[in-house]
């Protein structure tokens, strides 16, 4: 658009000014609005980090001798380990095994791994013990079951209450019974364990491959290689909850067919000593950790049913809209309007990728390809409602402006 030369020549320079004089503010304004949007965009990229990657490191392992007895008492982040692997004894096809344990959960709303045997070398684990609210859940998962429901069986009300239960589980050619404090709550004919079920490394107060904490008190564990008749699985709970025998130790004539039994009656050090064997002794590192930490894991195999699962899903899409917003008004303010919303995408999707590949070092932290794809599409979200929001004038209406000056724009529409 032209404007006619003023016939004055001191209007023209009037003019002159003026105009020069109102372009220089609008550069200056405009600037000044740019370097506080990219300012926006840094502290929403480091609080995205920040949420992302806390701790920044692996926590103290929340594991502590109990001042009152024997036991440990496992803290939000607590786990430990056996030093060794557990072999099977008998040949597969026995269905003749035992556990007792003697335990105290610390939350009634907590679903997490109490206890988990660990095949390293194939990275399976055949049977681990789970808090479900206040039921008792036991999951076996070995290559050879086809039918992922026949895996699981859940004990209804067994921590409800929150205070020490003694509980065992007895499997053999009848089927696997559940004991609470010594006296049987469940039985099912169909729900069968055998030796290898109950082989490979120990973990107590967390899963193998994934931040699953437990919180509670464990006194006692025993393991076995045969079934239990209820009047042994009676007596059991007595010498357990008595402190077997005036010693603190249990009589070696009722050691038939144990291949693990650990008293936590150590009261102090990093070591839970196996009275059966040595080797498989239970060890509490200093740091918490994770065996067997997943790196990039693949969404179908971290899709879960429940509303957890849900609500995850929901923070990671939400938490990076900012981002794409942001973002997207940023690249659009320093005149990189073509690309914008893709490099924008890109950004997001570089972010995120970045989180995960880090979060596989923190075992706190699980690494996992879902929430790079939830990431990436709120940065979608955040940009599409950034250019909604230019287009429509939103950010006018609200008093703010990223209007370019007009050199700038000039530029960008004969391009």
């Amino acid at each position: 658009m032209s404007f006619p030369e003023p016939n004055n020549p001191h209007l023209a320079g009037v003019a002159v000014a003026c105009s020069e004089g109102h372009f220089s503010g609008g550069r200056t304004s405009t600037k000044i609005r740019t370097m506080l949007l990219g300012a926006i965009c840094v502290c929403v990229l480091l609080g995205i980090l920040a949420a992302g990657l806390w701790p920044f490191h692996a926590p103290r392992n929340e594991v502590s001798w109990l001042s009152g007895g024997n036991g440990l008492f496992f803290g939000k982040h607590g786990s430990i380990v056996s030093a060794g692997s557990f072999a099977a004894n008998r040949s597969p096809s026995d269905s003749s095994c035992s556990i007792e344990i003697w335990l105290e959960p610390g939350r009634a709303d907590s679903s997490s791994s109490i206890l988990a045997f660990y095949l390293p070398a194939s990275r399976i684990v055949p049977l681990a013990l789970r808090q479900s609210l206040g039921d008792l859940k036991l999951e076996r998962r070995s290559p050879k079951v086809a039918k992922i429901n026949a895996n699981k069986i859940y004990v209804n009300d067994v921590f409800s209450r929150l205070k020490l239960v003694f509980v065992t589980i007895s499997s053999g050619e009848t089927g696997t019974a559940f004991y609470v404090n010594g006296a049987l709550v469940k039985k099912s004919a169909t729900f069968r364990l055998s030796g290898e079920d109950l082989t490979g490394q120990i973990i107590i107060g967390n899963a193998p491959a994934t931040t699953d904490s437990w919180s509670g008190k464990v006194k006692g564990l025993a393991i076995y290689d045969r079934e239990l008749p209820p009047a042994e699985v009676s007596q059991d709970y007595a010498n357990w909850t008595a402190g077997w025998t005036t010693s603190g130790r249990p009589d070696t004539a009722k050691s038939e067919g144990v291949v693990a039994r650990y008293l936590f009656d150590e009261g102090k050090g990093s070591i839970i000593n196996n009275q059966i064997d040595s080797a498989t002794c239970l060890l509490i590192p200093e740091r918490f950790f994770i065996l067997h930490e997943q790196f990039l894991e693949r969404p179908w195999d971290e899709f879960r049913t429940g509303w957890h699962y849900w609500k995850d899903v929901g923070i990671n899409v939400a938490g990076f809209i900012p981002l794409g917003f942001f973002f997207r008004a940023y690249f659009w303010a320093v005149g990189r309007a073509k690309r914008a919303t893709w490099l924008t995408i890109a950004l997001g999707f570089a972010v995120s990728l970045t989180i995960e590949v880090l979060q596989a070092f923190l075992p706190t932290r699980d690494s996992g390809m879902t929430d790079v794809i939830t990431n990436t599409f709120g940065t979608a979200l955040g940009a599409i409602v950034c250019v909604w929001s230019i287009k429509r004038n939103c950010f006018a209406r609200a008093g703010v402006s990223l209007v370019f000056p007009l050199e700038k724009r000039e530029s960008q529409f004969r391009s």
